[in-house]
């Protein structure tokens, strides 16, 4: 067994459920043209609540990627999780013959800030308007933070280490980082992700009470961090699944490696406290450029947090320059996220899989909806803009206080 320092980990699938596509191609093809699909709620239930736009996941089935004793014990957040490990482990090329032998050597970790609200809320209302024989069993599970670990875990045989963040938006690259420690101390691969399912009455409802919800009307002004016309942030529902593995296991099986986890940091700062944020942010991005072994002046990309609110915009523009010097107005920032809303943990997952993506195809994805940029940053807009991206950082900030940056490599390997 490689020594600790040896064991790589490296990013071999990616799967995606996201408003603007449920697999990585569509999500792809949507996200370099920038596209956006935030659009009105339509979810039942919400249509006389406050919050009027959302990226909603339309044309999904989970009937074609699950199987109906699954389905019915589990609420739509797994629903979009397990789907996003099928894609995943398939675009890994991670089938039962590759570990079947060694099922201890492949974990699951997940991260998740909203739980299962529907089905949770569903539940309680036959509880209280039918009584308590009327509630399924699997009320005590299917709400749970862990329950996408567990039934990915279940489903696919995986009885490595299993583990859930159950956190704030940030909490999505802390589990990637929980993976690649998994992997330093012996595992071969974990499925890893976030999806969310934000969208039910219930759970908009826990949302309203954040002041940084975004309550206009017009889908194309809703969402736009780094404007003047900043107003707050979209929620979004969906998510993505990654297969991170051992490099030298991967490789041994004829993985692609399409990229390197190569740093991580996380600190706190309290909640919606966005000026002290600065800082923290900051501290996170020098520690993980150190883990990575990594100069500021090469990074090659930033995919931002992007609030959309004014004094954490700010604090966030202020922590790159803090962070990478005089390279932060010059190094081109993307928001893709601004066209499919802020899905909470699931949010930085989707950027990491976008920004491996990017890296691959050598291009920066722009952010919808964003023109007037404000602040001294590069953000990219309008357009894709084609560049060679070896290295590429990933920032998150969640409403209760973490700040998380990852510093990703590209990979030797390309999908085929």
């Amino acid at each position: 067994m490689s020594s600790p320092e040896e064991r790589r980990s490296v990013v071999t699938g990616i799967g995606v459920i996201a408003p603007n596509g449920v697999s990585t191609e569509t999500f792809w093809k949507a996200t370099v043209e920038g596209i956006s699909v935030l659009d009105r709620v339509t979810r039942e239930g919400c249509e006389h609540l406050p919050l009027k736009v959302a990226g909603e996941v339309r044309g999904f089935d989970p009937a074609d990627l699950i199987e109906e004793r699954y389905l019915v014990q589990t609420d739509r957040f797994t629903h979009f999780a397990m789907a996003a490990a099928n894609l995943a482990l398939d675009d890994a090329r991670l089938g039962r013959a590759d570990y079947n032998d060694s099922p201890f050597a492949v974990g699951v970790v997940t991260a998740a800030g909203s739980g299962g609200g529907e089905f949770g809320q569903r539940e309680l209302q036959r509880l209280w308007g039918q009584g308590s024989r009327h509630v399924g069993p699997y009320q005590s599970i299917a709400w749970f933070y862990a329950a996408s670990t567990g039934q990915i875990s279940i489903r696919g045989g995986f009885k490595g280490p299993c583990g859930v963040v159950a956190s704030d938006e940030a909490g999505g690259l802390d589990a990637l980082a929980h993976a690649a420690r998994t992997i330093r101390r012996g595992t071969d691969a974990v499925v890893v992700g976030a999806a969310e399912a934000p969208l039910a009455p219930y759970s908009v409802v826990c949302q309203l009470g954040y002041d940084d919800l975004s309550k206009l009307d017009d889908p194309a002004r809703a969402y736009r961090p780094f404007t003047s016309g900043a107003c707050g942030f979209v929620p979004a529902e969906g998510g993505a699944m990654l297969i991170v593995e051992e490099e030298a296991a991967a490789e041994s099986r004829g993985a692609s490696v399409r990229a390197v986890l190569a740093g991580h940091a996380a600190t706190f700062t309290g909640a919606s406290l966005w000026e002290e944020s600065r800082a923290g942010l900051a501290h996170a991005i020098r520690r993980a450029l150190e883990d990575a072994r990594c100069a500021p002046e090469e990074i090659d990309v930033v995919f931002a947090d992007a609030l959309g609110v004014p004094a954490a915009d700010r604090a966030e523009a202020l922590a790159l320059a803090d962070a990478l010097g005089r390279h932060a107005s010059q190094v081109p920032v993307t928001a893709p996220k601004t066209g499919t809303g802020r899905a909470y943990c699931g949010a930085p997952v989707l950027d990491t899989a976008a920004a491996v993506l990017a890296m691959e195809y050598g291009v920066v994805p722009p952010t919808p909806n964003v023109v007037d940029v404000c602040h001294d940053l590069d953000v990219v807009t309008g357009r894709a803009r084609p560049a060679e991206l070896r290295t590429a950082l990933v920032l998150s900030r969640g409403l209760m206080g973490s700040n998380a940056a990852m510093v990703l490599r590209k990979g030797s390997g390309s999908p085929s």
